[in-house]
């Protein structure tokens, strides 16, 4: 029966079908959710990984093991994985193995806007790309075939428009495959040099033979239109925004492999039309392959490498040489985000504020803290980089830093590739105060499970990791936790530990405060009687306050009672409970 699914939600069943049996990786906005659903099918082992290097290995030593396997992961997650990566490339797999990556081009939630088909050209591994979930489905399952038939890891690259969108698919039945039988080889798999030297020929041809499937294959392909003065060649979702800019005016090469591409295809459509114009996202990638392969690409036609493209865009460029037939005038608000009412982190970040701190930031909800009024964040750069970067930022500035420096950084995102900065800190006796911020739960992706949580990915009890123990084990001896809602104790402990002349873990523990096992006291009121319109409460920037007529309001729909703006207030105009 046809339905409508995500996506990701599509990705998960094209696993199923497939006969995946093994799922390992680490929640990353736009991928999460294929790793979620596929965990819902009992057949299929799935779990949360501490980072994409291990999901990476995991899945890969799943292949090993004879069963088809599978990681998934955002488009930066694909930098902690490319070590192993491009080494598995080199050895091939046993059975089936895929690797899904999820662009974010438009950076929704990222912190860059990388192109991820360059590490499939790079590790010289083909990369099929969907352009919407029919074809997330059906690419999933054919990546299986194609990694089995010629010996490969496949990466599938999702995108933000393909991964979150809904389009109709056709759901089929599962097929078991046998495990295939683990053999001792290591002059495949043990990638030494004198094995690896052997392997990488093996790789070449390895692509020569993709190349040629690709000319054939039915998901490159032409589609016909009525006006041949000009062409397109496109995939994804700018094909999507081709066709509904265009419909069928123009002919278009749509392209299912975005690498190893098909030249002799290329050029036969290249040679079928008169101007011929590439539409893709970010780089580009496609159009300097057809230049490098001496085509003419319309250069009247071009697109910005930054930034997600539009229909309107498209439509707008291509009528810079041909008309097209659609243009839509919407504009959209924007909707910046803002940390939720009752966060635990927004305590902790205004003790920053107002101590005036230089705070090294990381990756998580929590980087909101950086954001308008709080501000109290001087840099963000990948998972892992705020405990890293204050040991270089403390030892290079010969101590004078010390006392007015900090690291945040959160639970799962310390278990993610925290934990090693924090050994460097201990190892070469860094004079630095890192905070963790544990709200018990992996929050920017979606609440997912986290080794420091106690519930794996099925939600069932699992090992949980105590996080004051690993800290004390790797060499912290000043270990403290604070009430993240207790300004004055948050403000006492920041203040001994960087007085402190060692280095320091302050755990600023709550959870989330949209947990659904969360329990709130209720939203207080506030007392125009008393309010004086200082508006000292503004400064946290809970977007349950606001100011009507000079005095702070309540919004009751969206206060937890969380009481950290009653802490701001010197008059008490906020903090009593609303009665009923």
């Amino acid at each position: 029966m046809k339905q409508l699914m995500l996506g990701n939600e599509a990705v998960a069943r094209g696993l199923y079908e497939a006969g995946c049996a093994f799922v390992s990786s680490y929640p990353g906005t736009p991928s999460t959710e294929i790793t979620e659903a596929a965990a819902k099918y009992p057949e299929i082992y799935a779990e949360w990984a501490p980072n994409e290097k291990v999901a990476m290995e995991a899945a890969f030593g799943a292949s090993l093991a004879g069963r088809r396997s599978f990681c998934g992961m955002k488009h930066v997650g694909l930098n902690v994985a490319a070590d192993p990566l491009f080494t598995i490339s080199y050895t091939g797999v046993n059975a089936g193995m895929v690797i899904a990556v999820a662009d974010d081009a438009g950076m929704h939630s990222s912190q860059n806007e990388q192109d991820s088909r360059h590490y499939a050209r790079a590790a010289k591994l083909p990369m099929l790309e969907p352009a919407d979930s029919a074809e997330s489905l059906a690419f999933a399952k054919l990546a299986y075939e194609l990694s089995e038939r010629f010996d490969t890891p496949v990466i599938l690259k999702m995108c933000t428009r393909i991964a979150h969108s809904q389009s109709v698919v056709e759901p089929g039945e599962r097929r078991e495959y046998p495990p295939r039988p683990y053999e001792k080889n290591p002059g495949k798999y043990i990638m030494m040099p004198g094995n690896a030297k052997r392997r990488h020929p093996v790789v070449e041809e390895r692509l020569q033979k993709l190349k040629e499937w690709a000319e054939t294959a039915p998901i490159n392909r032409v589609e016909p239109g009525q006006d041949r003065t000009l062409g397109i060649l496109t995939s994804s979702t700018s094909y999507q925004y081709v066709k509904e800019a265009c419909g069928d005016a123009y002919p278009v090469l749509k392209l299912g492999m975005v690498w190893p591409l098909p030249e002799r295809k290329i050029r036969e459509f290249a040679e079928t039309v008169e101007q011929l114009v590439v539409v893709e996202e970010l780089d580009s990638f496609l159009q300097d392959y057809c230049l490098g392969l001496g085509l003419a690409v319309t250069g009247e036609v071009s697109f910005p490498a930054v930034d997600e493209l539009t229909p309107n865009q498209v439509a707008y460029e291509l009528t810079r040489t041909h008309p097209v037939g659609v243009k839509l005038d919407v504009e959209i608000p924007p909707r910046p985000p803002v940390m939720c009412a009752g966060c635990p982190h927004r305590g902790l970040f205004y003790t920053l504020k107002k101590n005036n701190l230089t705070v090294l930031g990381d990756i998580g909800c929590y980087t909101l803290g950086a954001v308008a009024p709080l501000g109290a964040m001087d840099s963000t750069i990948c998972m892992g980089a705020s405990i890293s970067g204050l040991h270089g930022f403390n030892k290079a500035s010969g101590g004078e830093s010390e006392g007015r420096t900090v690291a945040v950084i959160g639970d799962s995102t310390f278990m993610h590739s925290g934990v090693t900065g924090l050994i460097n800190a201990a190892y070469n006796e860094s004079n630095s105060t890192v905070i963790i911020l544990d709200n018990s739960i992996t929050g920017m992706t979606g609440h997912q499970q986290n080794p420091t949580t106690g519930f794996n990915l099925k939600g069932d009890p699992c090992t949980k990791i105590d996080l004051e123990s690993l800290c004390r084990a790797v060499g912290i001896r000043r270990v403290r936790v604070v009430d993240p809602y207790d300004l004055a104790a948050c403000d006492q402990v920041v203040r001994e530990e960087l007085a402190a002349a060692e280095p320091s873990v302050i755990i600023s523990r709550r959870p989330c405060a949209l947990l659904k096992y969360v329990k709130h006291p209720g939203p207080i009121s506030s007392d125009p009687g008393k309010c004086v319109g200082c508006k000292s409460c503004m400064k946290i920037g809970c977007p349950a306050i606001s100011i009507a007529e000079g005095k702070a309001v309540i919004d009751n729909t969206l206060c937890t009672g969380c009481g950290v703006c009653a802490q701001l207030c010197k008059f008490e105009a906020l903090g009593g409970r609303k009665e009923g």
